[in-house]
């Protein structure tokens, strides 16, 4: 029987359904007859701790919902991070699940047990920080979001 991950870590329900896409307005025009609006978000250049590196990136974000779980879609637009990897691997659509956590450090830590790495994360703030985890031979990625301001 396969190891039921989300118990042994103590995961909640996911919360956000990843998808990374080539171009945000052609897949804006995709998804929104089925998930409804988005609301779109350009960050700018980021600096992240990308597979034991500093790296900038910059992407393009649209942000929507199904019921209580977040749409994000992600367009890569500049450096170096997993989503430039998964469009380089010549995919494209579902990339990550991501899971609200108490303590991003410890989740990381013991998720590292069940074969796990951190390949991309950043500490915003106290109480506010982002990791996305791969494991050999899986091609989803996870990702832990703490945040204790809202």
């Amino acid at each position: 029987m396969a190891e039921d991950i989300r118990k042994r870590l103590n995961l909640p329900d996911l919360n956000q359904v990843g998808f990374v896409v080539r171009d945000l307005e052609a897949a804006l025009a995709l998804y929104e007859p089925m998930f409804g609006p988005f609301s779109t978000m350009d960050p700018g250049p980021m600096t992240y701790d990308y597979r034991g590196r500093e790296e900038e990136c910059e992407m393009r974000l649209a942000f929507g919902a199904s019921g209580d779980v977040e749409i994000e879609l992600i367009e890569w637009v500049a450096g170096g991070c997993p989503h430039k990897e998964f469009l380089d691997a010549g995919r494209e659509g579902m990339h990550h699940l991501r899971f609200i956590v108490e303590d991003l450090e410890t989740t990381a830590a013991h998720a590292k047990a069940v074969g796990y790495q951190t390949i991309w994360s950043k500490r915003y703030g106290e109480g506010l920080a982002v990791a996305y985890l791969e494991r050999e031979n899986d091609p989803l990625v996870i990702e832990f979001f703490e945040n204790h301001h809202g």
